[in-house]
């Protein structure tokens, strides 16, 4: 019948909020090298207590604003239920009045129907001559022997006075009545809605409070974002300039001969450090080169002779490869068959193996979704 508006309570979605940014920055404090700290950092403790706190505070605050403002609207919806319970059976009372004063069984014009009373109320046929029951139908009485029809006529003009009489009567009753009945009403709907009014009053105020404790919070965590990207911008800005002071004063950019030395010995460098060879170091390499050529056509000669004595010996292994080769050949023959029925009983075997690990042993495979359960949060 009447509609409230009951505000929503926003608790519940603020903590999984919350939740999940505070798990959003501990997954970047944990999976950056950079920003990670080893061991406990009690400046860091001591924050977060402060900060806990000061949360508590701020959710006690609005939790009590929140329990204010549905104790205001519990008494309004309890008002308004009364109301319309009060509404309710005074319909119900009124309703049950005018069926017990208008609308009788008694009065019913097929009342004498179904009357569990009327054989013992009925009277004979005919009682008199001037019995206004007779009819022709019945011949007990024949026309024109109507006797009382003076005294009936002047009974009924009698009867008719008083019946108007007592209508006009009613009439000014009912409706003294319901004019009463609507000043009650309309007194009591006036009285409702004065207080309904304050209620409303009292709602707007609380709501107002709400907003600027609302606004306050909000204002506080917008500083608390504010100062924090200060302190990481200004961190940020340190490391890179230390970094690059470390780049601009190292050994690599210096360009130090000595930082190429390998620990396993002075022959070796570093190649990530080295800088190019010395004039002594060009010119050992020039006379290596040139004895590693002087060995390179001694070698070159000396395959050459190799390699005529193997094309000789090449021949008459070609000669003893034939003979061989056709031993080989029917030697194969026989393997071959061999072979296709080992391998052919051997993958029977391993095809009835498998049937039995994927049947028996492999019955519950790792799917994707094991594997994407791991290294997927900080706890």
């Amino acid at each position: 019948m009447y509609k409230l508006d009951l505000p929503v309570d926003k608790k519940e979605t603020q903590a999984r909020e919350r939740r999940r940014q505070q798990e959003e920055e501990r997954k970047k404090r944990i999976f950056n090298p950079r920003v990670r700290t080893i061991g406990v950092d009690v400046n860091a403790i001591e924050a977060q207590a402060q900060e806990r706190q000061r949360q508590r505070t701020l959710e006690k605050q609005r939790d009590e604003a929140f329990a204010m403002d549905m104790r205001r609207n519990d008494e309004a919806a309890l008002l308004m239920e009364q109301r319309q319970m009060h509404d309710r059976r005074q319909l119900s009372k009124e309703e049950v009045e005018f069926r017990e004063r208008h609308q009788r069984i008694e009065d019913r014009r097929e009342f004498d129907i179904y009357d569990p009373e009327s054989k013992r109320k009925d009277r004979p046929a005919r009682e008199t001559d001037d019995d206004p029951r007779l009819t022709v139908s019945g011949l007990q009485k024949l026309q024109g022997e109507d006797l009382n029809s003076t005294a009936r006529a002047k009974i009924q003009k009698e009867q008719n006075r008083t019946w108007y009489t007592q209508q006009i009567t009613e009439k000014e009753r009912i409706r003294q009545e319901a004019a009463q009945a609507d000043r009650l009403y309309a007194l009591k709907m006036r009285e409702m809605d004065q207080r309904a009014m304050d209620l409303e009053l009292a709602e707007q105020e609380s709501r107002h409070a709400l907003q600027v404790a609302e606004k306050m919070y909000q204002r506080a965590q917008s500083d608390e974002f504010k100062a924090r990207r200060e302190q990481e911008k200004r961190r940020e800005l340190d490391d890179n300039f230390t970094e690059m002071s470390n780049a601009f004063h190292g050994d690599l950019l210096s360009e130090n001969p000595a930082v190429a030395v390998s620990a396993f010995g002075p022959h070796r460098v570093i190649p990530d450090r080295w800088k190019g060879m010395s004039p002594t170091q060009v010119a050992e390499v020039r006379r290596v080169q040139h004895e590693q050529v002087l060995e390179k056509q001694r070698l070159r000669a000396a395959k050459e002779r190799e390699e005529q004595e193997w094309d000789r010996q090449r021949q008459a292994d070609a000669r003893c490869a034939q003979l061989v080769e056709r031993q080989e050949g029917r030697l194969r023959k026989r393997l071959v068959t061999d072979q296709a029925l080992t391998n052919q009983q051997l993958s029977q075997e391993q095809k009835a193996r498998k049937e039995h690990m994927d049947k028996a042993v492999y019955t519950n495979q790792p799917s994707e979704t094991f594997f994407a359960q791991f290294n997927s949060s900080t706890r």
